[in-house]
């Protein structure tokens, strides 16, 4: 039986990591070529004496939709023996699985693909291509919200007891104010939300502002600490110092769960 915290770890890689893959291949035009006219449906699953635990990836005509749940036909199914074992091959760490649907080889090789954009997330990956820093930071951003909404759904008894104590409010995350490399985690009395783009309808109770993408990539990468970003002007945190060093710790408790 899986601990609590391998449940953790697997409801963050997910559902705050898959979703991404929506955004490579929105972002990368090569990417998105590939997966034209494809309809098929690919399943991870994990074995558990609690119940399975899984998503599949449901290609549409080569738009992406990422489904929590077991898929009942299934083109190609990662399956493996354990929660343990696929949140190590999902971290990039090597695990046993059985692959189901294997001689669908142009598919799998093509789903194997799209997954390995999501090494840019790891701290050692370093872009020195435009298209791949924008990306790194833009995926970052998106799974900052959708991490943090994740781990308050999933349960996390620290994040549940500081999000249960607030009213509405908005943490707002953005590259120069910009709608295209933003996203949002909404919190009000213990429910949480994410999402793309600039909240509009509410003034962020917290907006971590990166000036641009170049300026964004050290303080991802740790190159240098959030007090120097901000006195050299690269980030701005608008809003209560307090709660935006609380979003801070969660994320590198999220970190230590599934990097």
């Amino acid at each position: 039986m899986a601990s609590h915290e391998e449940k953790l770890a697997a409801g963050l890689f997910l559902n705050a990591l898959f979703p991404l893959l929506k955004v490579v291949i929105d972002e990368t035009p090569s990417v998105r070529k590939k997966f034209a006219g494809i309809n098929a449906a690919v399943q991870f699953q994990a074995r558990d004496i609690d119940g399975d635990m899984g998503a599949y990836l449901q290609f549409t005509d080569g738009r992406l939709d990422v489904i929590e749940g077991i898929c009942a036909r299934p083109d190609i199914t990662f399956l493996f023996g354990s929660i343990k074992r696929m949140n190590a091959m999902l971290s990039g760490k090597p695990a046993l699985l059985r692959i189901k649907g294997f001689y669908k080889f142009p598919l799998l090789f093509k789903v194997l693909a799209l997954l390995m954009n999501l090494t840019l997330l790891m701290p050692t990956a370093r872009p020195t291509d435009t298209a791949k820093k924008r990306l790194k930071v833009k995926l970052t951003l998106y799974m900052m919200a959708a991490a943090l909404s994740q781990f308050n759904k999933l349960g996390d008894p620290e994040i549940r007891k500081w999000t249960s104590k607030q009213p509405e409010r908005i943490y707002q995350f953005s590259v120069g104010g910009n709608e295209d490399m933003a996203a949002y985690l909404r919190i009000k009395a213990g429910k949480s939300q994410a999402g793309p783009g600039l909240y509009t309808k509410r003034r962020p109770f917290v907006h971590m502002q990166f000036r641009s993408v170049d300026e964004a990539l050290p303080i991802i990468l740790n190159d240098i600490n959030m007090v120097v970003a901000v006195e050299k002007g690269y980030l701005s945190l608008e809003g209560s110092p307090e709660y935006a060093r609380d979003i801070g710790n969660f994320m590198m408790q999220i970190q230590s769960l599934i990097m």
